[in-house]
């Protein structure tokens, strides 16, 4: 079955406001588009064209996780914050930098998050950002114990709005991931200043 460029254009954008997470071209070809003959790049350029029709609108079309979604523009979020009832909760030093670890030096074991925090990481840490679908088990490590492996998901790259993990700040020398938690712990400080004021 055929479908004209407009007609592709709006079923794409109808797939993607109804769709929870974000969306991979693949993902609408199989689903939505399964009963038109639509080739991958034609997909992809009627995506290309949404996201430029986009751009000076309140919300957009970013590539996130390998995939496609409508969200708010960054700069519109102070604003927005009103209509969530609920408060973003709020994680523990030791979660951040235990991810922060996960992220840039993955598959990673417990004991290699302790030696580069120098503390212990609790079981419930590991929980908390295993219940958040932040990070998974991928393996374990051939030795002594067989330590479960850690990695970051697709869900922790669309939270954090990032494509692949290439996107994540490069980090050059070891100096750099102390800087990372130390430039954290300013921000929240920040943040937590201007929501008290």
């Amino acid at each position: 079955m055929q479908i004209n460029p407009e007609q592709l254009k709006q079923l794409i954008e109808a797939c993607l406001f109804v769709q929870a997470k974000p969306i991979t071209l693949k993902e609408m070809r199989e689903t939505v588009l399964a009963p038109f003959s639509v080739s991958r790049e034609r997909i992809r350029t009627a995506v290309e064209e949404l996201q430029r029709d986009y751009l000076p609108r309140g919300v957009q079309l970013v590539k996130v996780a390998g995939g496609y979604r409508f969200q708010s523009r960054e700069e519109l979020s102070p604003y927005l914050q009103v209509l969530w009832q609920e408060k973003a909760p709020k994680y523990s030093r030791a979660t951040l930098e235990t991810l922060a670890v996960i992220a840039y030096k993955q598959p990673v074991t417990r004991g290699d998050v302790e030696q580069v925090r120098g503390v212990a990481v609790g079981s419930h840490t590991i929980k908390v950002l295993i219940e958040r679908n932040w990070i998974r088990v991928v393996g374990h490590k051939e030795v002594a114990g067989r330590p479960a492996l850690y990695a970051t998901t697709t869900e922790f790259l669309s939270y954090f709005g990032l494509d692949t993990l290439a996107d994540l700040p490069p980090l050059t020398d070891p100096e750099s991931l102390a800087a990372l938690f130390s430039n954290r712990e300013q921000a929240t400080e920040q943040l937590e200043e201007s929501t008290n004021e």
